[in-house]
Parts: C-alpha cells; structure tokens; sequence
C-alpha cells in the first residue's frame, strides 16, 4: 500500500504539470496494481491461485522499474525521486519473488 500511494503522488505530481502524461499513467497502473493483486492473492482458494496473483504483481513491478527508469533518463523524475522510488520497488520485487520460491517449494516438495 505504501509504495502505491508513493506512486499516486508522483503521479499527481507529473500530470500537475502536464509532463510526461502517457508515462505517468503507465506507471500509476502497473505501480498500483502491484497492492492490488497481492491483495487478491491474500484471498484465493488454492497455493496454484496464489502464486498466480503473485507472480503478475511480481511483472507489474518490474513493468514498473521500466517506467520509472524511463522517467528519470527523460528528465521527468530527478535521481534522488528515481533511487528512493526504484530501491522500493525492487525490495517488493525481491519480496514478491522469495515468497513464490518458497511457496512452490512447499507444493512441489
């Protein structure tokens, strides 16, 4: 929840002054939806379910550190917005990751 709130303020920072519109709604929905699948992900009925939901949050952030690298390298977002946002986002991914390993881990084995 936190990193998708941090990403709704630099959305709302970007489309404030009209820079970077299409890149700022690319990375408002692939930065949000990462919270929202693994919220879904809380609630399945099978692990197969679960690691499903998972590993789409897990390409939403990653999707996510494309748009943001992209932002920094055109001058929309400086480097410390760039560094404070994308080390978030690739501890989620770390996360996201570890958690699919060990889950698969406990059903294959």
């Amino acid at each position: 929840m936190e990193f998708a709130i941090r990403i709704v303020q630099l959305n709302q920072i970007l489309t404030s002054k009209m820079k970077g519109f299409v890149m700022s709604k690319q990375v408002l929905r692939s930065g949000t939806s990462v919270g929202a699948m693994v919220r879904e992900a809380e609630h399945t009925g099978s692990k197969h379910d679960f690691i499903h939901k998972l590993a789409i949050a897990q390409k939403e952030i990653n999707e996510t550190l494309y748009w943001l690298e992209l932002l920094f390298k055109t001058d929309y977002i400086n480097q410390t917005e760039y560094e404070s946002l994308t080390l978030d986002a690739t501890e989620l991914l770390k996360l996201l990751t570890s958690i699919i390993k060990t889950t698969k881990s406990r059903i294959y084995n």
